[in-house]
């Protein structure tokens, strides 16, 4: 595969054709701030946090699904794209219940480190408190849907992964969220196989184990990253 050149944040950079923007900037030691995207699993840049610019394109693209080509110019972290991050989480919070204090992810949330990477301490958006279920129908697991950003890495890690299909988006704007089966009840789903995959894909406190109280909520991204390299090189065990 041929290598093209180009230049993140001012660093010079030599890297395969066909790679993403994020892969290039973690190739140069540049963060850039993720919510949807999940070693292992397709990226569709649902979150825009990811969102760069790149000198003579008249509009941010997200990094995620933007692939390097020759002579790029990109800047990851400008005060535009600050002001933006720092808007969309604040949208984050306003449009979900995110109530930090009673969340079994609290501390260990990837919304919760964003906020205070964007600096973020109050939203200037009005809150809409939306009326969402919980559905604990499941022997193990349950799903918070207040906790929910649609991020859809539990779909992903779902279909792509396990192999089970379980989850799904279902409706259209503010009323859009994830389903199990066909917006069955978690716990009837004959196709979910109990593997957990979901919840520790699940970067906030949406989907969790049954029985984790506030601030207790562990995960082990290892296991994911076993789990793609042991489909990968056909080491399964079962």
């Amino acid at each position: 595969m041929s290598v093209v050149t180009l230049k993140i944040d001012g660093v010079d950079l030599a890297i395969e054709e066909g790679t993403t923007i994020l892969e290039a900037s973690k190739e140069a030691g540049i963060r850039i701030p993720t919510l949807c995207h999940l070693n292992g699993i397709t990226d569709v840049g649902a979150c825009r946090l990811c969102l760069v610019e790149i000198a003579g394109v008249n509009k941010m693209l997200p990094s995620c699904v933007t692939q390097v080509a020759e002579g790029m110019d990109i800047t990851t972290n400008s005060d535009q794209l600050q002001e933006y991050r720092r808007m969309i989480v604040e949208m984050l919070f306003s449009e979900g219940n995110h109530v930090c204090a009673v969340c079994v992810a609290n501390e260990n949330c990837e919304l919760q480190d964003l906020a205070i990477e964007v600096g973020m301490d109050h939203s200037r958006f009005p809150y809409r408190f939306p009326a969402r279920e919980i559905d604990i129908s499941h022997p193990q697991f349950g799903i918070d849907h207040n906790r929910c950003v649609l991020c859809t890495r539990c779909v992903r890690v779902c279909d792509e992964i396990e192999g089970a299909h379980v989850w799904d988006v279902a409706f259209r704007g503010a009323a859009a969220k994830v389903v199990t089966g066909l917006n069955q009840p978690w716990g009837t789903v004959d196709a979910c196989t109990s593997c957990g995959k979901c919840v520790e894909a699940c970067p906030t406190g949406s989907i969790f184990r049954k029985g984790s109280t506030v601030a207790e909520m562990t995960r082990d991204r290892n296991k994911l990253e076993f789990i793609v390299n042991a489909r990968e090189n056909k080491q399964w065990t079962r």
